[in-house]
C-alpha cells in the first residue's frame, strides 16, 4: 500500500471544459461525459452509483428513485439556475446537498432575449431566408417590421434576468412594466398583457406557472404584440401560441426554450409542435443558447465545481438551496 487516501469520485454528466475537469481532479477522480449528447439513464446510473458528487446540467433529471441507487452521494451540483428537473426534497431527505449557480446566467440570457426581440420584430429570419434563396435583387418595399425603440416591454417576473434586460432596454427608450404573479408586485398581469408590445415571461417553472401563457392570456394581449420566451418552455402553451399566430392576434413568437425540454414532466411533448414550426415567417427560435457564452459557461462550471469541492472538504457549499437532514 502507498498510504495515500483514495480520492472520492465525481461524475460530470455532460461534456465539460478541460478547466473544469482539472479543477475537480485536484480533489476527486473525475468521470466525465465526453460527447455532446446526454448519457442514457442506465449509463448515468452506472457511473453515478459509486460517486460522491454529481455535476448535472439542463438535460438531466434526478428523482428519488435515482438517488436510491447512489448511496455514497454527498452533493448534486447543478450547473444552472433553474432546477425544476431535480427533486431537491429527496436530496435533503437523503442527506445530499443540492446546489445551483444563481447569478451568472442573467446578463447573457437577457442579452439573448434582446436579440430575439430585435430579430423577431425586424423580420431578420425571413430576410436571411430571402437572400439565401437567391431572391434578393436590391431594395424592395417588403418585410416592414416594428421597432423595439420606444416600445413597451412587459416582464412577467422581475428577477436577475428581468432587471438586466430592463437596463439594456433603457437604451432603446422603452417603457418597462412588470408583474410578479406570486408576490403581487408590479402591475396586474391583465394590465401588463393589455399594454405591452413585447411580453416576456421570466419566471421559474412551477405548478403555478405551468402554461401561464395559454389561450386565455394570449387573448388578453393586445393584437399585434410579440411574445418572447427565454425561461422554461412549459411556461408557454405552444399549441395555443400556434393558434394565436395563425389567427393573426399574435404578431410573432420567439423562443430559446421549448416544452419538449422539461424532463420533469411525465407528459412532456417529445418534439416542438409542428403547428408552431409551420409559422416560419412569424417565429424565431434558438436552441437554448441563453447562457451559451464561452466565458459564462466556464464561470458556471467553475462555480458548480467549487460547490463540489466545498462539500468534499466537509464544508457548507455557498450556493446550496437545501439543508440536508
Amino acid at each position: 500500500m502507498n498510504g495515500r487516501a483514495e480520492k472520492p469520485q465525481a461524475v460530470i454528466t455532460q461534456r465539460p471544459f478541460p478547466e473544469t475537469v482539472a479543477l475537480l481532479s485536484e480533489v476527486a477522480d473525475v468521470v466525465a461525459n465526453d460527447t455532446n449528447d446526454p448519457w442514457p439513464r442506465d449509463r448515468l446510473l452506472q457511473n453515478a452509483r459509486s460517486a460522491e458528487a454529481l455535476m448535472v446540467f439542463m438535460p438531466d433529471s434526478i428523482d428519488e428513485k435515482f438517488l436510491r441507487e447512489c448511496p455514497r452521494l454527498k452533493v448534486v451540483a447543478a450547473a444552472l439556475k433553474g432546477y425544476d428537473n431535480f427533486d431537491v426534497a429527496a436530496c435533503s431527505q437523503r442527506g445530499i446537498w443540492f446546489t445551483i449557480v444563481p447569478d451568472l446566467l442573467s446578463e447573457s440570457t437577457a442579452e439573448l432575449a434582446l436579440a430575439l426581440m430585435l430579430g423577431l420584430a425586424r423580420n431578420m429570419r425571413s430576410g436571411d431566408a430571402l437572400i439565401r434563396a437567391g431572391e434578393f435583387h436590391g431594395w424592395r418595399p417588403i418585410l416592414y417590421g416594428n421597432a423595439v425603440k420606444a416600445s413597451t416591454a412587459g416582464m412577467i417576473g422581475f428577477g436577475g434576468v428581468g432587471r438586466a434586460l430592463a437596463r439594456m432596454l433603457n437604451g432603446f427608450g422603452c417603457t418597462i412594466v412588470h408583474c410578479d404573479p406570486a408576490s403581487g408586485d408590479g402591475v396586474p398581469l391583465s394590465k401588463l398583457l393589455a399594454v405591452s408590445d413585447f411580453v416576456l415571461p421570466l419566471v421559474p417553472l412551477t405548478k403555478q406557472t405551468f402554461h401561464l401563457i395559454d389561450a386565455g392570456t394570449l387573448k388578453q394581449m393586445k393584437r399585434g404584440a410579440y411574445l418572447v420566451n427565454v425561461s422554461r418552455g412549459s411556461i408557454v402553451d405552444e399549441g395555443a401560441v400556434a393558434a394565436a399566430l395563425e389567427s393573426g392576434h399574435l404578431a410573432g413568437y420567439a423562443a430559446d426554450t421549448f416544452e419538449m425540454e422539461d424532463w420533469a414532466r411525465g407528459d412532456r411533448p417529445r418534439a416542438i409542435s409542428p403547428l408552431l414550426l409551420r409559422q416560419a415567417e412569424k417565429t424565431l427560435f434558438t436552441p437554448h443558447l441563453g447562457s451559451a457564452v464561452i466565458s459564462v459557461r466556464l464561470a458556471i462550471e467553475r462555480a458548480a465545481a467549487l460547490n463540489i469541492c466545498e462539500v468534499l472538504a466537509g464544508r457548507t457549499p455557498p450556493d446550496a438551496v437545501n439543508r440536508p437532514g
